[in-house]
């Protein structure tokens, strides 16, 4: 086997276990492991790929909210409905995205950026938006 076959299936072997993950702090670790996104693909829901970069220059990750095959009209950055946004803020704090449902829902405690308000959940299984219910603000 040679190294470039090598390294190859070793990405894929990375990206197939970061499926396992749950925890948007652990994904974001890992950006440049997520394959990019293509046009023709079909997307399963919570699949995650990249798209552009963020605003410290790490790539854009996306995770899917419900299953289709990407065109070139849906693109992540403008089809709001078929994606959702995975981000940090340029001080590394989680960028708030809506929650799809109880199986990634904030915990009690979890801090984000919403709006350039950083903002702490005073709720478990929290899926509201910040400002609206079950969040404090936190001090700068």
């Amino acid at each position: 086997m040679n190294r470039v076959q090598a390294a190859q299936e070793l990405r894929k072997a990375i990206q197939l276990f970061l499926r396992t993950l749950t925890e948007e702090e652990d994904i974001l670790a890992v950006p440049s492991v997520f394959p990019a996104y293509a046009v023709g693909v079909r997307y399963k829901t919570e699949d995650i790929f990249s798209y552009g970069v963020n605003t410290v220059g790490d790539p854009q990750l996306y995770q899917v909210l419900q299953d289709h095959t990407s065109s070139e009209a849906w693109t992540p950055d403008t089809a709001s409905g078929l994606y959702k946004k995975i981000g940090v803020s340029e001080d590394g704090t989680p960028v708030w995205t809506q929650p799809l449902g109880a199986s990634d829902a904030y915990r009690l405690g979890d801090i984000v950026m919403h709006k350039e308000t950083k903002y702490r959940s005073t709720v478990d299984h929290n899926t509201w938006e910040p400002g609206v219910y079950g969040w404090e603000v936190v001090a700068a």
